[in-house]
């Protein structure tokens, strides 16, 4: 069965990080991870169509915000540039992360999973952990029992994956090499057949 894989990465290697694996069913593992070879241990056990970072692939080639966050922002989608402070070293252990998964084979994506929670009509998790988990179940996905905000970003990561693999999905991109990658509304749809 097709694997969909979704990170949630943190910037420092002393803080755990998330991921979460979906299954074409909708049936999703989860787990945390701390560092980069963790990751790619569990990338290649599982072999998924596509690996989605929560985190930029790319820096402004000038100013302080790729064209793509601009866009998004025009969407009504808040976003932040990879020049904020933390956001910086965040952006370098993605970039480095993709090269590692592209040596192997792997497709790696930028996503934002805020940006997916917004068009899906899904709260984000600093507004309520409850209601993104909920509303996270009530689109099908069957994924062990947890409101910590990581992995409920990890999950739409890879739910992000899952609509990118299936034709589902908003491509965010820009003359400055950003392509970033959200689920369409109409995934909602596609969903509720699957889920019967």
């Amino acid at each position: 069965m097709k694997t969909f894989f979704g990170v949630d990465l943190s910037a420092s290697l002393k803080k755990k990080s998330a991921y979460a694996v979906l299954y074409e069913d909708l049936t999703c593992v989860t787990g945390f991870f701390k560092h980069d070879d963790e990751l790619v241990e569990k990338v290649e056990e599982y072999s998924p169509e596509a690996v989605g970072i929560d985190a930029p692939l790319s820096f402004p080639q000038k100013g302080y915000y790729r064209l793509c966050e601009k866009a998004l922002r025009r969407l009504g989608i808040r976003a932040f540039s990879p020049l904020f402070e933390g956001m910086r070293s965040l952006t370098l252990r993605a970039i480095q992360l993709r090269s590692e998964l592209e040596k192997r084979g792997y497709e790696v994506i930028e996503i934002y999973p805020g940006g997916t929670q917004d068009m899906l009509g899904l709260p984000r998790k600093n507004k309520s952990r409850e209601k993104l988990y909920l509303g996270l179940r009530r689109l099908g996905l069957r994924f062990p029992e947890s409101r910590d905000g990581d992995l409920l970003d990890a999950v739409t990561a890879a739910l992000t994956v899952f609509a990118y693999k299936k034709e589902e999905y908003i491509l965010v991109s820009s003359s400055d090499g950003c392509r970033l990658v959200l689920a369409s509304p109409s995934l909602k749809e596609a969903l509720l057949q699957i889920k019967g």
